[in-house]
């Protein structure tokens, strides 16, 4: 009887069959919206990233450091337009071409089409680096999904988003962003386990490209090499068939790219060692104490994340502890190079948000309490850092675009712009885009390693005055416009009122200055 029983089919009625398919249908869609890729609310994790980087890039109008600008996009600039000014690590041979020839495609794009306009020439490198970024932030979601957990991913994607220094850097043409970049994407193939042989090639692929764009790259991932080497179990064929090749091949790849536009053999990371670590050529500017980055450095790029940090290394696991490791390996070895910069160890800053997001999923009641302080406390310093401090420079270089107009061209005298301000202070041509006369404070090191060198910044701030009257000794040889920071302004006010020069402008730059640095941006006019 229970035999014939289980052969009568088993009928539902309409009801019931619609109660089924909508149960199933939901099933799906929890399913599905825990794969990698679906972040909050199901939300695509990468369309979200793209919008929100844009808006990122739109609201940083602030500048950061020089290399910004001198060690990118003015290097791009006369790549394509054959007129611009190189610094000094261009004509030793210590910086690569691979990184500003990103920038130059699109500038050589630009001009033929005809669209070589100074506004596209600003913004489309920076939406391009904030497209990058915008992936890379995708992909930190999708690796940590695998790593971790579903619930994990979306807190360190929440975490990754919040970081005001990321806010501040990621969308900036820095090599610093390019090498953070390229290590969340090289960090989504590397294998935790040490047991994926066949796509190692994909992460020491992109490994190799960060430490083109920047050599010290290398101080970041070298004890994920090492540790990827000793758990691997065919560590010949991992060395010869794909570590040894993938290297090779990018260095021999970038190394032509610079021996094409310095017009000369040249081994660029030779030379970047020599100069930076043999040399020590960084100490030139500036040094700070050897526990800075643990004291300071640190401290501040992560931020409020800090408790939740501390928090998640006490959680990590066996298998994310080499990314521990990593961080503290990395403050270390750069604790010992006497010049020292916030943007140097801004690479592990995404290796700190996956403690972040472990903490955060531990919190359970504390929780929603962590997450909003999160937002609020990274939000003052993001929209300060991106909108208000160090400003000025910028908008100076936006009120000098009018001497592009063919009519200021075309006048006598043609613009001639004197930048009575630390060296390097502002952006060149790649902000103007015409051929006017710039002239700026030069301070190279010594490479000679005379005891009577003098760079060029120091010797004018140590007698303005002096400096000037030697400089122009006849109106004839006077610059139409002087830019200069508001301390100066009475220093240098006996040349400036003798020669009949009228402030024209004036730009906010800071509410901290330091040193040489003023609150305000001053321009005269002859």
């Amino acid at each position: 009887m229970d035999r014939i029983r289980a052969r009568v089919p088993f009928r539902v009625s309409g009801s019931d069959t619609v109660k089924l398919r909508a149960r199933k249908s939901k099933l799906y869609n929890n399913s599905h919206q825990d794969q990698p890729g679906h972040g909050f609310f199901g939300v695509n994790v990468l369309v979200l990233s793209v919008i929100f980087r844009l808006v990122n890039c739109f609201l940083v109008q602030t500048s950061f450091v020089p290399d910004e600008y001198w060690q990118s996009l003015e290097i791009s600039h006369r790549m394509v337009f054959k007129y611009g000014y190189e610094t000094w690590e261009w004509k030793e041979g210590i910086r690569g071409y691979s990184y500003p020839l990103i920038f130059a495609l699109i500038y050589k794009i630009l001009d033929l089409l005809n669209y070589d306009s100074v506004r596209l020439l600003i913004l489309l490198p920076r939406v391009l680096q904030s497209l990058l970024a915008a992936f890379a932030d995708a992909k930190l979601y999708d690796f940590v999904w695998k790593l971790e957990n579903p619930e994990v991913a979306k807190w360190t994607y929440f975490c990754q988003l919040c970081s005001w220094f990321t806010w501040y850097c990621c969308t900036r043409t820095i090599t610093n962003s390019m090498e953070t970049t390229l290590t969340i994407l090289a960090l989504c193939y590397y294998p935790l386990d040490g047991t994926r042989l066949h796509n190692s090639w994909k992460y020491l692929l992109l490994v190799s490209l960060a430490v083109v764009v920047r050599p010290t790259a290398l101080i970041v991932w070298f004890p994920l090499l090492l540790h990827h080497l000793w758990h691997e179990e065919n560590k010949l064929k991992l060395i010869t068939q794909q570590g040894l090749p993938v290297a090779a091949l990018t260095l021999l790849f970038s190394t032509l790219i610079d021996c094409i536009f310095y017009g000369k053999w040249i081994f660029v990371q030779w030379n970047f060692l020599k100069f930076n670590v043999l040399h020590n050529v960084g100490e030139f500017y500036g040094t700070h104490p050897w526990h800075w980055y643990l004291t300071q450095g640190f401290v501040v790029i992560i931020g409020p994340h800090l408790p939740l940090f501390l928090h998640g290394c006490s959680l990590s696991s066996k298998r994310n502890r080499i990314l521990l490791f990593s961080t503290v390996w990395t403050l270390l070895v750069y604790s010992f190079l006497a010049h020292k910069e916030f943007r140097f160890i801004y690479p592990v800053l995404p290796f700190c948000m996956i403690f972040c997001g472990l903490s955060l999923v531990k919190l359970h009641s504390w929780r929603k309490s962590a997450a909003a302080a999160l937002v609020v406390l990274n939000l003052i310093p993001a929209l300060y850092t991106g909108l208000v401090h160090q400003r000025g420079v910028l908008d100076v270089m936006g009120h000098l675009q009018h001497l592009c107009d063919t009519t200021e061209l075309q006048s006598s005298p043609a613009p001639d712009v004197l930048f009575l301000m630390p060296c390097h202070s502002t952006p060149l041509y790649s902000h103007l885009h015409c051929p006017i006369k710039l002239r700026f404070l030069e301070c190279p090191p010594d490479l000679t390693e005379s005891e009577d060198y003098i760079e060029e910044a120091a010797l004018f701030y140590s007698d303005p005055l002096h400096w000037l009257r030697t400089a122009f000794p006849n109106k004839s040889t006077l610059p139409s416009h002087v830019v200069i920071f508001d301390l100066l302004e009475k220093d240098i006010s006996a040349f400036l009122d003798g020669n009949m020069f009228v402030k024209q402008a004036e730009f906010f730059h800071t509410h901290v200055p330091e040193g040489r640095v003023g609150r305000k941006i001053l321009i005269y006019r002859h």
